[in-house]
C-alpha cells in the first residue's frame, strides 16, 4: 500500500481490486465456493488487466490510469452480470463484500502464504522498487530495468488482493491496504517510519 501510494498509483490498487472479480466469477460458476478455483480466477484475470492496461498504454495514446480505468471498469461489469445472470444477489454481495463467515483453515493458510511470500519479495527488492518509486528516471538512466520491478510489483498486489477478497470482498480488500498506507503519511517522515505505522495501524484495523 505505501509503495502505491509513494508512485502515485493508489487509484491503480482499486481498479486491481475490481479486476478481479470476473476471474473469482469465473471460479465460482465452475467450482462454486471453491478458494483455489476462485483465486486461481481472480489472479488470472488480475494479471490479463494489468498486462492489458500496460499495452494499452505503451501502443497508444491513452494514459496509464486511464487505460487501467477503462479496463478495470470492463472487468466490474462483466463480473457483475455473470454472477447475476448465473448465481443470486447473496452470491454477488459475498464476492462483492466477503464473509467473515467463510473464512476457513484453507484461507487462512492462502492468505499467510501470500503475506510470507509478499514479506520475502519485498525484502529481496526493497531497494531497487524503492529507488524506482522515488527517481525513475535514474533508474532509467543507469539501465536498471525499473519496468521489471514495476511489473514485479503489480504482480504482488494482484496476489495480495487476490488473497484478501475471500474474507473482505473484492470492493473491500483494496481499503485495509490503502488506508493505514495513507494515514501513515500523515505520521511519519521517513519510508521506514511509514511503514511501520501502516502496519500497526493495519493491525489495530484488524483487531477493532
Amino acid at each position: 500500500g505505501l509503495f502505491l501510494v509513494m508512485r502515485r498509483m493508489s487509484l491503480m490498487g482499486d481498479a486491481m481490486s475490481h479486476a478481479v472479480l470476473p476471474g473469482a466469477a469465473v471460479g465460482y460458476l465452475l467450482a462454486g465456493l471453491s478458494l483455489p478455483a476462485m483465486s486461481l480466477g481472480g489472479f488470472v484475470a488480475g494479471v490479463l488487466v494489468a498486462v492489458l492496461a500496460g499495452l494499452a498504454t505503451r501502443y497508444t495514446e491513452v494514459k496509464e490510469d486511464a487505460s487501467f480505468a477503462g479496463f478495470y471498469l470492463l472487468s466490474l461489469s462483466l463480473g457483475v452480470l455473470l454472477v447475476s445472470k448465473t448465481g443470486s444477489n447473496v452470491d454477488l454481495m459475498h464476492l462483492l463484500f466477503g464473509s467473515v463467515l467463510a473464512v476457513d483453515d484453507h484461507a487462512l493458510l492462502l492468505v499467510a502464504g501470500v503475506a510470507s511470500f509478499t514479506v520475502l519479495s519485498m525484502a529481496l527488492v526493497y531497494r531497487p522498487l524503492l529507488l524506482e518509486s522515488l527517481d525513475p528516471v535514474f533508474m532509467r538512466a543507469i539501465g536498471a530495468r525499473g519496468g521489471v520491478w514495476h511489473l514485479l510489483f503489480l504482480l504482488l498486489v494482484v496476489l495480495n488482493l487476490v488473497a484478501g477478497f475471500q474474507a473482505l470482498g473484492t470492493l473491500m480488500s483494496v481499503g485495509l491496504m490503502m488506508l493505514p498506507a495513507i494515514a501513515s503519511r500523515l505520521w511519519a517522515v521517513s519510508v521506514g517510519g511509514m511503514l511501520l505505522v501502516a502496519f500497526a495501524v493495519a493491525a489495530l484495523s484488524g483487531v477493532g
